[in-house]
């Protein structure tokens, strides 16, 4: 039961203890709401300002309910915490109390020792369950992995999908498992070592089942809307609620260790207080004795949302990296079209401030989430990655990265991401070297399955293309159940001398994170950038033990500037010029005396 179902807004059933159940529905376009359960209708009473509430005896943990509305329309609840079948099924009443976990004292772990692992929880298995993922658990833990991020559960149209169309978010999709299904695979996770964090998704509600605009338009804000639809009204307490709810669900009921916000700079709010910063402060609030993640994907790159206080954590932990990403795919790839277009000029001085940094297009007049943002923030606020679900499923026909560029740059480059001290996310079989695709999967019809397909083409144009020798009428069809199939994993490839090779090759560079660079990491740390041609990355971070020195040749250069100190890594092109990289800690070079987080002295910009 989550902290906030002791307010009269709550949304969602909760359990009394005395054993009655009670049902709350904000429906202020209704005049009178019926609960439907237990072979009973049950009159809801009005609680004021559009809420309609009831306490019964006569439902219990298991039963199946509904609301009827005024005109005989019976509706599943918008806080349902599993449903029977599809989004118009009856919802489910859960006792999240009845689960027994197997590793209750578990608080999580430090955020610098997080290695990420993004994972479809349809596409991580064939049997694409919550049950089955707990099998591969421990090859994650034997790579290094001490992280793995969700992509989002919450029940949606369909068997099939990414999960960002959302439209019940309290309830995991029952194509995965039940809720105790999805309860084990934490709980395991937690036995070993393994973090969870969930991705979810409170910008928008998906384009199929949502009944809230029937019943609560209010719910929606009448003056803007999102890139998926009609934005939501935060500044109504309703609204914020039912999403504030929602995380401390996640956190609390299901003991995830964190969540990933998709999108955040669609959550507008003009509110004294903006929703973000009370959802975490109240997560914060709620669980201070447990090491608890709050990682936003923001396009705006707020730094004001990962102020530090004191060195730690007041609001969300981290953000996703886009730009490095960004400047990294050009240089490995060469394209520069669509999301790649504000990193084709200057690509490498790009590169380099968001390898040292990040914040590289953060626009600090947009910057008025919470308080003033701070100047200097330590570099595992950045979450790094090569690929993810978006660069990976949004091309046109799902390319993997290793197969865009030379491998041995690729290498490179992995070594690049894990050695840095920004977090590091891999996508799923990043570990093992995965051949197979990852593709954008639905499961819709009629017109929004035709929709659907043309809006891939275009989205295809952003990341890539089509390529040579390839036309429109070679893209996979997204709402095709093969789909799906051509993008599940094929972990007989562990196995193989490639995937062998691969694997030793992550596990042993994780090793040599948690071993050399994770100790490293503090909230004092001042990035350096070394002056250096076009081809080459030289970054030296000096934090209060030592300094972590950085060199890539991602091109064919012969010469870097010099990086004193033991060198952790080495690998050396096999010609004379051509991708290299060496790490090294140089305990001679540690933070300069008197410097802060916000000395700028010492920097040098290329």
């Amino acid at each position: 039961m989550t902290p906030a179902s002791s307010t009269p807004d709550h949304w969602g059933p909760e359990i009394l203890k005395d054993g009655r159940v009670r049902f709350r529905l904000w429906a202020p376009a209704e005049e009178t709401v019926t609960l439907v359960a237990a072979g009973r209708e049950i009159a809801m009473r009005p609680a004021g300002e559009g809420w309609h509430a009831v306490e019964t005896e006569l439902v219990r943990p298991g039963d199946r309910y509904a609301f009827r509305l005024s005109d005989g329309l019976t509706i599943p609840d918008p806080a349902s915490h599993a449903q029977e079948s599809g989004l118009e099924g009856p919802s489910i009443v859960i006792d999240h109390a009845g689960y027994a976990w197997r590793h209750p004292g578990w608080k999580g772990r430090p955020w610098e020792e997080a290695v990420l692992y993004e994972l479809h929880v349809g596409a991580f298995t064939p049997e694409g369950t919550f049950r089955a993922a707990i099998e591969r658990l421990a090859h994650l833990r034997a790579v290094g992995i001490t992280a793995i991020e969700i992509m989002p559960v919450a029940h949606f149209a369909g068997r099939r999908g990414w999960g960002y169309d959302g439209v019940l978010h309290y309830a995991p999709h029952n194509a995965y498992g039940t809720p105790d299904d999805l309860k084990a695979l934490v709980d395991a996770a937690h036995g070993h070592g393994i973090m969870v964090l969930l991705d979810v998704v409170y910008n928008h509600f998906g384009p199929v089942g949502n009944i809230l605009p029937r019943i609560a338009p209010p719910f929606f804000h009448p003056e803007r809307n999102t890139p998926w639809g009609a934005a939501l009204a935060f500044e109504r307490a309703p609204v914020r609620r039912y999403f504030i709810d929602n995380a401390l669900h996640w956190i609390v009921d299901y003991r995830f260790d964190g969540l990933r916000l998709d999108a955040t700079e669609e959550i507008v709010d003009d509110s004294e207080r903006h929703v973000l910063i009370e959802m975490a402060e109240t997560i914060r609030q709620a669980v201070p004795d447990r090491q608890v993640h709050l990682v936003v994907e923001d396009q705006l790159s707020r730094r004001s949302l990962l102020n530090r206080d004191g060195g730690a954590v007041h609001h969300y932990t981290a953000g996703w990296n886009d730009e490095f990403h960004h400047a990294l795919h050009v240089v490995a790839t060469g394209e520069r079209q669509g999301h790649y277009a504000p990193f084709a000029e200057d690509t490498y001085a790009l590169l380099r401030e968001a390898a040292a940094k990040g914040f590289v297009h953060a626009d600090r007049g947009r910057d008025r989430v919470g308080p003033a943002p701070q100047d200097r923030l330590p570099p595992q606020v950045n979450v790094n990655f090569l690929q993810n679900h978006d660069q990976i499923g949004n091309r046109a026909f799902g390319n993997r990265l290793e197969q865009l560029t030379d491998p041995s740059l690729f290498e490179v480059m992995t070594a690049l991401l894990l050695l840095a001290p920004p977090v590091p996310l891999l996508f799923m079989g990043d570990d093992y070297g995965e051949t197979r695709p990852f593709l954008f999967f639905a499961d819709f019809s009629g017109d929004l399955a035709r929709a659907v397909l043309e809006g891939r083409r275009q989205e295809a144009e952003k990341f890539g293309g089509l390529g040579p020798g390839h036309s429109l009428d070679d893209l996979p069809d997204p709402n095709a159940e093969e789909t799906l199939r051509r993008s599940t994993l094929d972990w007989l490839r562990v196995a193989s001398p490639e995937g062998r090779r691969r694997t030793d090759f992550v596990r042993d560079l994780i090793r040599l994170r948690q071993a050399h660079v994770v100790p490293l990491l503090s909230a004092e740390a001042v990035p350096r950038i070394l002056p250096a041609p076009d081809g080459i990355l030289a970054v030296d971070w000096h934090f209060p033990a030592a300094a972590l020195r950085l060199r890539a040749n991602l091109a064919e250069r012969k010469a870097w500037p010099a990086a004193g100190g033991e060198t952790i890594f080495e690998r050396a092109a096999d010609a004379a010029a051509g991708p290299s990289i060496v790490v090294t800690v140089d305990r001679t070079a540690a933070l300069p005396r008197g410097a802060t987080v916000g000395t700028k002295a010492v920097l040098v910009c290329s």
